[in-house]
């Protein structure tokens, strides 16, 4: 039996992360629950203080009900050390892709999401071995790559 699960990423501004990783992903923003104008009317129905409410989007999901849920969590501290776990955006197509084609689809990627706030950080790749990679960082400096 499999467990449905969420991806949560802790950030400074959950609406900013939100946007990028929507773009990024192709997902959309989630909406507030039924019955609730906005999410922060649903938060204070649960009980959350005003305090700790934020603006703006801070969830995204599939629009297509493949892929999981990701929540942006605002926490008071910033990103010190290199992240444990990553994605890969498999934006190439493939090995069934020739390396050239790969190559192309991976650099229009990364401009895009430059454009959105990424950083590109180095490619990834060799002479002689079918692969293609860009290193990136998103808008708060998580590693993600693109291959």
């Amino acid at each position: 039996m499999t467990v449905p699960f969420q991806i949560t990423i802790d950030c400074a501004d959950p609406d900013r992360m939100a946007r990028f990783w929507a773009a990024a992903l192709g997902y959309g923003l989630e909406g507030p629950p039924a019955g609730f104008a906005d999410w922060n009317d649903y938060w204070r129905s649960v009980g959350v203080a005003e305090e700790d409410l934020g603006d703006g989007a801070d969830s995204i999901v599939d629009p297509e009900g493949r892929g999981p849920r990701i929540w942006f969590q605002r926490v008071p501290e910033g990103k010190v050390v290199k992240n444990r776990i990553h994605l890969d955006l498999r934006v190439g197509g493939g090995r069934e892709v020739p390396l050239d084609e790969r190559r192309r689809r991976i650099e229009a990627a990364a401009e895009r999401l430059v454009l959105a706030g990424a950083t590109r950080v180095r490619v990834l790749a060799e002479p002689g071995v079918d692969h293609y990679a860009i290193a990136m960082r998103d808008p708060e400096g998580n590693e993600f790559d693109l291959n």
